[in-house]
């Protein structure tokens, strides 16, 4: 979009609308940005806290592993594909090696939009409270100390060991699965996988996760977020 393209280029993002709407191209939100055909997508409501750390959103995204050799976006499905593996109904759990999924944990803070993410095995209790506790190290290696944390109705964060996971003082707030109080993690997903997970062809998991730790830092330290005034 014109804030994205203003910011490399360095010039007015209003210039960059101008020549956009000139050249009669739609609004990316319009549009899915895998086959360029019209969709309406409700944008999720930013939330913007006063202070660093004052309330940190956690969220888990699914994303499914790829197969050695490329997954179904790069040959697509069922029997008679380019690769000759067996088809969908083959990669059922127990049936294919490096099948089913990755989980991506999230703890993205609500006034600067920094955010910490790793890609984990599961979305078990034991493994949020793991991320939550590095996720809080994160915060406090920038001077950030964490005060509350959000999250929605999950077993594993409702579990006991989540709960003892919270550094003494630290607010723990939960809230239904929804676009409008889970703005700040759905903005992130979406651009991660827009620009990352799904805007390139991967043979192998290695080299998406690679990118994905790319994808990361570029979004706290090179990323221009309208949100906060174009500011990384």
């Amino acid at each position: 979009g014109p804030h994205r393209i203003g910011y490399h280029l360095g010039i007015p993002r209003s210039t960059v609308g101008r020549v956009l709407k000139r050249c009669r191209m739609p609004n990316l939100a319009c549009i899915d940005q895998a086959t360029g055909l019209p969709v309406r997508k409700p944008t999720p409501v930013r939330y913007e806290h006063d202070d660093p750390g004052g309330e940190v959103h956690v969220d888990i995204k699914k994303l499914g592993r790829i197969p050695d050799g490329g997954g179904w976006r790069m040959f697509g499905r069922g029997p008679d594909r380019a690769s000759g593996r067996a088809s969908d109904a083959a990669g059922r759990k127990g049936s294919k090696p490096g099948r089913g999924y990755r989980y991506l944990h999230h703890a993205v803070d609500g006034h600067s939009r920094v955010v910490h993410s790793e890609i984990l095995d599961d979305e078990h209790k034991d493994t949020a409270a793991l991320f939550l506790a590095a996720g809080s190290g994160f915060f406090a290696s920038l001077g950030v100390r964490v005060g509350a944390v959000m999250t929605d109705n999950g077993a594993c964060y409702r579990s006991r060991a989540f709960v003892e996971a919270l550094r003494p003082g630290v607010k723990h707030r939960t809230r239904g699965e929804s676009a409008k109080t889970s703005g700040n993690e759905e903005l992130f997903d979406r651009t991660l996988m827009t620009e990352r997970a799904y805007a390139r062809l991967y043979l192998v998991q290695s080299a998406r996760q690679k990118t994905y730790v790319e994808s990361s830092h570029d979004y706290n330290f090179h990323w221009s977020h309208t949100a906060i005034g174009g500011l990384t």
